[in-house]
């Protein structure tokens, strides 16, 4: 992709406590190793042009999405909206949903992982361990298989946790690597794709209004292999068959350690 920038920032919503934009696919969260234009600075400059401010723009990033994968994100504008956002993820109140493709079709249609997983810092990598591995941490999604096309699977997923590369380490493991992933096990075939990660919901609780609030945004349904699956019927209003508040409390009773 062409060089990054804030003049490039896809601005979903904005207020004088937030700001929610569209997080391209291989653009950093925040600044990296290869120094490469971050989301987090881009925002920072967005608003500081914008606002014609001097100095210094604060700006919480209140969550991640890796490198790789595209999607909906929500900053912080001011300290207490950042307090208040990272509250609501710490007592699963804050809502993300995903959109993947794999490789293979799941032999469950839907299902709860639980896994312990630990990351390799030195070479970026993560891989499943036993629960009494030296620093391994439980990692818990839920996915549902919503369509498949010629043994590629469309799955929605809901994060019980927010581990470094979780969803594709987890549908890896269970010989659903995703498309295009070439450091989990994807199909060569698939690799010369972006790989197939999607951040498409964000429902939280506005700090300030205290207004339930909810950010979505398609993944490039025009490109492959998203084109070859009905994505829009996907995201309308109860696309997950089994209610969220529910999945959500299975969720958090899995989280109390064992």
């Amino acid at each position: 992709m062409e060089k990054f920038s804030y003049k490039d920032l896809v601005v979903l919503y904005e207020d004088n406590h937030i700001i929610v934009v569209l997080k391209p696919q291989n653009v950093p969260s925040q600044q990296d190793e290869t120094r490469d234009m971050d989301m987090l600075t881009a925002v920072k400059e967005y608003i500081k042009v914008k606002a014609n401010k001097p100095g210094n723009v604060y700006v919480g990033l209140v969550h991640r999405l890796d490198r790789p994968t595209g999607g909906v994100m929500v900053f912080a504008k001011t300290s207490k909206a950042a307090e208040r956002l990272c509250e609501q993820i710490k007592n699963g109140e804050f809502e993300k949903e995903y959109l993947c493709i794999t490789c293979e079709t799941p032999k469950e249609k839907s299902a709860t992982l639980v896994n312990y997983l630990r990351k390799d810092e030195k070479n970026n990598i993560v891989e499943v361990v036993p629960m009494a591995t030296d620093g391994a941490k439980k990692a818990i999604l839920h996915y549902e298989v919503k369509e498949t096309v010629s043994g590629y699977a469309l799955c929605k997923v809901i994060l019980g946790t927010g581990r470094s590369h979780q969803i594709r380490v987890q549908m890896s493991h269970i010989g659903c690597p995703l498309y295009g992933d070439q450091k989990y096990g994807g199909k060569k075939e698939t690799f010369s794709r972006p790989l197939a990660l999607w951040a498409v919901r964000l429902t939280f609780t506005h700090p300030v209004t205290k207004e339930r609030r909810t950010f979505f945004i398609y993944p490039p349904t025009e490109d492959a292999p998203w084109k070859a699956f009905e994505v829009s019927r996907f995201l309308s209003v109860g696309t997950i068959s089994t209610p969220y508040s529910l999945i959500k409390e299975q969720l958090k009773e899995i989280q109390v350690d064992e």
